[in-house]
Formats: C-alpha cells, structure tokens, sequence
C-alpha cells in the first residue's frame, strides 16, 4: 500500500504538457535531420509500409501517456520529499506505477494489435524493454522532484535567515532604546521632592503640579504594576485623578471634566494603564473648553463587575494623528486578561467620541 499523502499539485499539468511536447518536437526535428543527412532505408521502408494515421495515433497516445506519468510522478516524488519521506515510499509507488504501465503496454500489444498495425513483442521482451524505458522516467522525474525541493528549502531558508536577522535588528534597537529611556525611578522622584520643596515658597500651583507630576511618575514607574500587569482599582482611580489634576493645570483650571466614582471599590484590582489610555484619549482629542459639553467620565463598580464610561466632544479644526496602538493594545491585554468577561465599545460619531468598558469578572 502506498503510504497516505495528500497529493499537493506542485507542478501544474498544462506546465508539464508544453514541456513534453517541447521535447518530443525537439526529438522529432533531430530524428528528420539525421535521416536527411543519413538515409536509412530500412527506416523508410518501415514508415512507408504503415499507413500515416497508424503513426499518429500511437505517438498520440504515447505523448499522452508521457504528459500524465510526469505530471504525477513529479508531484508525488515532490511531495514525498517535502514529507521527509523514507525512501521506501519512493520505491512502492514507483513499483505500483511500474506494474501498471505494465499492465497498459501488454493490453496495447496484446488485446489492441489491429488497431495499431504493430507486431507485439514476447512478453519477457516486452517486461525487460518497459523496466529499463520505466527506470530512465523515473530517474529524470526523481531528479526534478528532488532538485526542486531542494531549491525551495534554500529559499526557505534564506528567508528564515532574513527574518531571524531582522527580528535580531529588532530585539537589538529595542533593547538600545529601553537603555536610553530607562531612568532610575529613585533618582527621578528625589529631583521632583526636589523641586516641589524648592519651588513651594514661590509658587504652591507651581509646586502641586510638581507633586502631582511626582505621583504620576511613581505610579507609572511602579515596579508592581510592570510584574503583575494589574493594580488596585483606587490607585488607577487616583491615577486618573492626578492626570486630571496636572491637565486642569496646564489650562489653568479651565477644562470642564465630570468625573464620578460610585460603588464599593475594596479590593478590586483590574489590568493597569487601560482606564488613564481611555481618559487621556479624551484629553487627546477632545474639546473641553465648553460648559455645555464637558468630558464625562463615569465608573461605576457593583460587586466584582465595573462599568466605565467616557464620552467627549470632538475637537474641531486640525486633529492629532492617532495611529489607533493605544486601542489595539487595551483589546490585546483585555482579550488575555479576561477572555470572554469583558465588552469593549467605542463610538466614533460626527461630533463626539465615546468608550464604553464592561467587565463581569474582575
């Protein structure tokens, strides 16, 4: 039995029969020049003693034969080396494939001998002439089989090279930019101290937007939120908050925001950055200048299940270029943290903007 394989069409049927009747043109051009420049009689008085359509109807058949025993035996050679295949399975299909043009020469001598006006051969003879015409076949179909398959792992592994070497580019530049943006975060707080105390005789705005920038950093920075990837909701709470805070100074307390907190947060925990990338998305893009349409951010928590909800005003004018990363990467981290628990919608209208976040399992 031969081993079970799909049969994967490497080469295409009308490639291999333009390419058979290539070399058959080829071998009936060089046959006519040898005869014109020596002259076998023999030769003629064979041709001459068959009728044309005789000839034709066996080379007919012959060609076709020809065009489907490379076209299969090529694609199943390719596929058995693509497979990694034993040379077992080359040799049962090629002595299957043996026995059955067998077969087909003996009923074409045997049982169709009128038709062809051919003298059948004994069939010792007949067995002998069709395992060593069958053996060259095989050989020149094993031969493009196995050479192709060797060009394509070439190139496969060219490809492969080109992509580790790429992705090696990749881990080398990020690895080079993480030290370069890697700041000791110790180091970073005691310069903000710093400058609150500093500034705090001069200027208390001054100074609070420095402590608020101070707590902004620690939390962002913060070692536990990296390793766990989540926090407590009431310190992603605070974190809006203070983001809030430091924009309200920017603008000198002029942008309208709502921001309401209702429920029991005890010790809820949810993934960090996902609430503060929504609210300063709105920030981003939003226009909160206006008392009639403020930024409305709303977070309701009931039990282990919360609700977030932000909509603002679209800005008007010139806008921002957002390549959409941030939203890519909160459905990301949504999908591995909570599965199917959660339900992220964002609606994108003519003049406002909103987000709204459910989670049934914290």
């Amino acid at each position: 039995m031969i081993e079970k394989i799909r049969f994967k069409t490497r080469f295409r049927f009308w490639n291999v029969f333009f390419v058979v009747l290539a070399f058959f043109i080829l071998v009936g051009c060089l046959i006519f020049v040898s005869y014109s420049l020596y002259p076998n009689e023999a030769a003629k008085r064979e041709l001459s003693s068959h009728p044309g359509h005789t000839y034709l109807m066996r080379y007919g058949f012959f060609f076709l034969y020809m065009v489907l025993f490379f076209y299969f035996t090529t694609n199943y050679y390719y596929n058995l080396f693509a497979e990694k295949r034993k040379f077992i399975s080359f040799l049962k299909v090629s002595i299957i494939i043996l026995l059955i043009v067998l077969g087909y020469h003996t009923l074409l001598y045997y049982y169709v001998p009128k038709a062809l006006q051919y003298k059948p051969p004994t069939l010792a003879i007949l067995a002998f002439t069709t395992v060593t015409n069958m053996t060259l076949y095989f050989a020149v179909s094993f031969v493009i089989a196995y050479i192709t398959n060797l060009r394509e792992g070439q190139k496969q592994r060219k490809i492969l090279e080109a992509q580790k070497m790429q992705l090696e580019k990749e881990k080398s530049e990020a690895n080079l930019n993480f030290l370069k943006a890697q700041i000791n975060p110790h180091f970073l707080h005691n310069t903000l101290n710093f400058l609150y105390a500093k500034s705090l005789p001069y200027s208390p705005e001054l100074s609070e937007g420095i402590l608020t920038l101070s707590d902004i950093m620690r939390y962002a920075l913060s070692e536990g939120n990296a390793r766990e990837g989540k926090a407590p909701l009431k310190d992603e709470i605070e974190h809006v908050r203070n983001v809030i805070k430091i924009n309200q100074l920017r603008f000198d307390n002029k942008l309208n925001v709502n921001f309401e907190v209702s429920g029991v947060i005890d010790e809820a925990k949810i993934i960090s950055f996902v609430l503060i990338t929504l609210v300063e998305n709105a920030f981003k893009h939003g226009d909160l200048k206006k008392q009639e349409h403020p930024i409305d951010i709303k977070l309701n928590v009931e039990g282990n299940k919360i609700s977030f909800y932000c909509r603002n005003k679209k800005k008007t004018g010139p806008k921002e270029l957002s390549t959409g990363v941030g939203l890519e990467n909160i459905k990301k981290r949504l999908d591995l943290a909570y599965g199917d628990n959660y339900k992220f919608a964002v609606r994108d209208e003519a003049e406002f903007y909103t987000t709204e976040l459910i989670i049934d399992q914290l």
